[in-house]
């Protein structure tokens, strides 16, 4: 069963985590398109917005982000998966105002946009750097299958496979970041 704060807003895949084990109670899986409407959501039901970081692996960048109740056990992580070759999701800095330094160091390190974000500069890198300190070479990418443990997968979209055991047709078929 899903706790009530989880109600409302569409998910990719929900994964129950063992908060013993990982430190977190859930797992939410979201498109850029819904990412918005879940923290505003997130927000209303009394949660607070803890960091945002990213993961660069074979499936595109997976950005993270860590969010906890104020009254009780529960904390999230939300994760948007992005192409590599389009990382952009919009900004959530309206909604809570610390995101506005942690999405302009994650533009930072790992070349995402933050679409919407009032202030775009670089942070921590000079503004005439071009690279992105940790994006890796293709060839050192891991799957997202590899790099997270999604606990109990409570809800899964049909076309959201990034946990499934799947045949290489399969895999080649299916656009990064899908």
């Amino acid at each position: 069963m899903t706790p009530a704060w989880m109600e409302g807003f569409e998910t990719l895949c929900k994964c129950r985590h063992d908060f013993g084990k990982t430190g977190i109670t859930w797992g939410l899986f979201l498109s850029p398109d819904t990412l918005v409407d879940a923290v505003v959501h997130l927000y209303k039901a009394g949660f607070f917005l803890e960091d945002i970081s990213a993961l660069d692996s074979a499936n595109g960048f997976a950005a993270v982000y860590h969010l906890s109740a104020y009254s009780g056990p529960d904390r999230a992580s939300l994760y948007v998966i992005v192409p590599h070759d389009d990382p952009q999701i919009p900004s959530i800095s309206a909604i809570y105002s610390g995101a506005l330094w942690h999405e302009r160091e994650t533009m930072d390190l790992f070349g995402i946009h933050f679409t919407g974000h009032p202030d775009p500069k670089p942070l921590l890198l000079p503004e005439d750097m071009t690279g992105h300190p940790l994006i890796k070479e293709a060839k050192s990418r891991a799957s997202l299958k590899d790099l997270l443990d999604p606990g109990e997968i409570v809800e899964r979209n049909p076309d959201f496979l990034f946990f499934e055991e799947a045949d290489s047709s399969t895999e080649a078929s299916k656009p990064e970041g899908q």
